[in-house]
């Protein structure tokens, strides 16, 4: 029996990496080839999706990061309770999908996977607290952890770089797209960009927002959507609309109407959002920085993301060149499943078992 911890899980809080763990369980449950049982937190009790699965009521799950802390903390400094409900030593090995090992193990074998280190690249972005945090969490994780599964090439150069892993102990399974549900349709294009992150540091949008004005000067009938959290209340430019959380079936109709994807994120371990808009034949202009190349390949146009001009110069040049940047886009998305995925991560589970 294969566990798969998703206690630190908070539904539309946790941005891509509740993209990858919903979409690895609902994948293992349909091609995986071993036992699961999937640890769930209150607040998102339907995330085993097809795996047997438990809600832990010992783990108080919380939405605000100091109740998100402080759950994660007691359940470091007193494990015996989480121990004793969810059977954890009974497991022949466990997966921490979100990072956080929670609670400490010394069996059975722990593979954990780690996204990002954005604090490592960009600690400015962090409060002094929550990047001490971080710093203290990540480490003490990876080096409990017999094997670090993370999501691109670069990802894990910046963990043996920073974190000091030996490049043996690090394995690449990259992320998918879901292609029934991203894919071209018949829609016809709309004037308009899209954006779909949350209003993070390093997601960028006051560069974005430079390089959107200098674009509207030629194209004036241009505008540019948001989705995520965080843009609220918010004074935005104008022609520019922030459309909240949206359904998964909408952002995907927004993929297929929008003009082009613009992607100016400074830190990225993988790049979700690019990718479903390659798979879903929107053209893509994005940052040529972390991951993102790596995912993307010839099928987009890239920018430096600290400079607007460049910005909107390759937003510019994805918008004449609609047709070769979908076809490209395609053929670049095709090779990324979800069901690759689940086998990939399979494989490493009967590497701990074994």
């Amino acid at each position: 029996m294969i566990g798969i911890s998703l206690l630190t899980l908070v539904p539309r809080i946790s941005g891509g990496s509740e993209t990858y763990v919903r979409a690895l369980v609902r994948a293992l449950a349909q091609v995986g080839e071993l036992e699961y049982r999937v640890f769930l937190p209150s607040l998102a009790p339907d995330a085993g999706d097809g795996l047997e699965s438990i809600v832990a009521s010992s783990y108080r799950a919380s939405r605000t990061m100091p109740g998100r802390v402080a759950a994660m903390s007691l359940a470091a400094a007193f494990p015996g309770r989480i121990k004793r409900e969810l059977e954890i030593e009974r497991l022949e090995a466990i997966h921490f999908p979100l990072s956080v090992m929670v609670p400490p193990l010394r069996r059975p074998p722990v593979v954990t996977s780690v996204l990002d280190i954005q604090h490592e690249v960009f600690p400015r972005f962090f409060s002094r607290a929550e990047l001490a945090y971080r710093k203290l969490v990540y480490n003490r994780t990876a080096r409990r952890s017999e094997i670090v599964i993370t999501i691109s090439e670069h990802a894990k150069q910046a963990l043996v770089e920073h974190l000091g892993l030996a490049p043996e102990k690090v394995r690449v399974i990259y992320l998918a797209v879901d292609h029934e549900v991203f894919q071209p349709g018949e829609e016809q294009r709309e004037p308009f960009l899209l954006y779909p992150a949350n209003n993070w540091p390093h997601k960028n949008h006051e560069r974005l927002f430079e390089a959107f004005a200098l674009l509207r000067r030629e194209r004036p009938e241009l505008r540019l959507v948001l989705t995520g959290s965080g843009h609220e209340g918010k004074q935005l430019p104008e022609g520019v609309q922030a459309l909240g959380h949206v359904p998964l079936e909408e952002l995907a109709s927004l993929y297929r109407r929008a003009s082009c994807l613009v992607f100016p994120s400074l830190y990225e371990g993988f790049g979700q959002p690019p990718l479903e808009a390659l798979a879903s034949g929107c053209p893509v202009a994005c940052s040529r920085v972390a991951s993102l190349p790596e995912v993307c390949g010839e099928a987009a146009r890239y920018f430096d993301p600290t400079e607007p001009e460049e910005i909107a110069a390759a937003v510019a040049e994805a918008l004449d060149h609609p047709d070769e940047l979908k076809e490209k886009g395609i053929e670049q998305a095709r090779g990324f499943t979800w069901e690759r995925c689940a086998r990939e991560h399979d494989r490493v589970y009967r590497e701990l078992i074994s």
